[in-house]
């Protein structure tokens, strides 16, 4: 390996032997500086140097045609003053070549989910159809928060809703945390970080009367689905899901205790609900109706069997659509079941805190949407008094005498 001061004339005679694959000529004019040269002409300049644990390492610059020797020396000076300060050019780069595409890092994400998290098959949908077409070549260190922004905004001007231009923030938010969290190479920060959400005004909160409940209980009893007679009594009773009713099983009930754990609720983790006295009524009826199914059905696991497969429901929408119509209220969904569980709740006097447990709600701010009702309570509560006294304080205000008009002296 030659070391030989280059200059602009030197660098053309420069020329590899025949017998040889390549040579290095290195620069005596600059520190650490060589240029390497190739049987086949061509060439390229390299930095060597020693890391902080003594190792020798050896850096590409860039090629010569790209870069001139002065230019080669300068950069090469430059590289130098950053391996004084600790930053290792060469291990910077050998991370850059981990640094995981969108695409390679979404495959291991699903593949995360796919165990952990129920809504996984979202993710997907919103993975292929929106954010994969967007920024799958993209390496997680190349995408930036504008990137992020104009996906963001972009997708609320094609006409899509706040909520879903919201969803795609809250995914990448998501697996951007998880790659920080994974110490994925290359990654320092959430390029979400800040991004604001659109707001959302489509908090619908639905609740039923008494009255309305009755009217709908009427016209499930007369459903031709034998089970939806049970099924939406019972998420009025409980306050659950939908999801989570059609999932239970005999074996997740005491009813000694008198409790119904669900062992995976929206949060992933297992819940208990109370059972109240008409809901035991309600799942006795339950058995002496699946104990006169044929065998195997007979036996099934499930409380909310489908008659005809001893299954759950995969779906009970076209049952409960012709129901909620025959009752006359064609814009209450199933889920509106829930929020009129804790509407007859709060109307009845218990707090935010029982409701909170009984819902199964992880942050109060969720059970927050119920205040009013707590504050209409406490409201109607407060007008028992007054009601009391007003017309006691409207009798004492017409006995009291007005004050005489006094003449002034100098009044003629």
């Amino acid at each position: 390996m030659p070391s030989i001061l280059l200059s602009p004339a030197k660098l053309k005679t420069l020329a590899c032997p025949s017998d040889q694959r390549k040579i290095d000529f290195h620069d005596k004019g600059c520190k650490g500086l060589m240029i390497e040269v190739r049987t086949s002409g061509q060439r390229t300049w390299y930095l060597r140097y020693r890391d902080e644990r003594g190792k020798q390492r050896q850096f590409r610059v860039a090629d010569a045609a790209d870069l001139g020797l002065e230019q080669a020396r300068k950069r090469a000076d430059e590289l130098r003053g950053q391996i004084a300060l600790g930053h290792d050019p060469a291990a910077q780069k050998a991370v850059l070549r981990c640094v995981p595409t969108f695409q390679e890092f979404a495959t291991r994400y699903l593949d995360y989910v796919r165990h952990s998290k129920r809504s996984w098959k979202t993710d997907e949908s919103l993975l292929r159809n929106h954010l994969l077409p967007r920024f799958g070549t993209r390496h997680l260190d190349e995408i930036r928060k504008d990137d992020i922004i104009a996906l963001h905004h972009g997708r609320r001007a094609e006409g899509a809703a706040p909520s879903s231009a919201n969803r795609l923030l809250i995914l990448l938010r998501y697996m951007f945390n998880l790659a920080l969290r994974w110490e994925v190479p290359g990654l320092t920060k959430n390029p979400t970080a800040s991004v604001p959400l659109f707001e959302e005004n489509n908090k619908r909160e639905r609740y039923l009367t008494q009255d309305e409940a009755r009217r709908l209980y009427e016209a499930v009893s007369k459903s031709e689905n034998t089970m939806l007679a049970f099924i939406v009594p019972a998420l009025i009773m409980t306050g659950a899901r939908k999801r989570e009713l059609l999932d239970a099983q005999w074996s997740h009930l005491d009813l000694t205790q008198r409790l119904w754990r669900i062992p995976i609720s929206k949060s992933g983790k297992a819940r208990h609900v109370p059972l109240s006295d008409g809901l035991i009524q309600l799942l006795a009826q339950i058995k002496d109706l699946q104990a006169g199914w044929p065998a195997p059905l007979n036996a099934c696991p499930w409380v909310f069997a489908n008659p005809a497969t001893g299954k759950p429901y995969v779906s009970i929408f076209q049952a409960w659509n012709t129901a909620r119509k025959r009752a006359g209220l064609p814009e209450v969904r199933i889920h509106d079941l829930r929020h009129s569980f804790a509407s007859f709740l709060i109307n009845n006097g218990r707090s935010l805190y029982e409701v909170q447990k009984i819902l199964g709600h992880t942050q109060v701010r969720t059970t927050q949407r119920y205040a009013h009702l707590a504050q209409e309570t406490l409201l109607e509560a407060a007008n028992t008094a007054v009601n009391a006294l007003g017309m006691r304080l409207r009798r004492q205000r017409s006995r009291v005498k007005r004050p005489t008009r006094v003449r002034c002296w100098n009044q003629s």
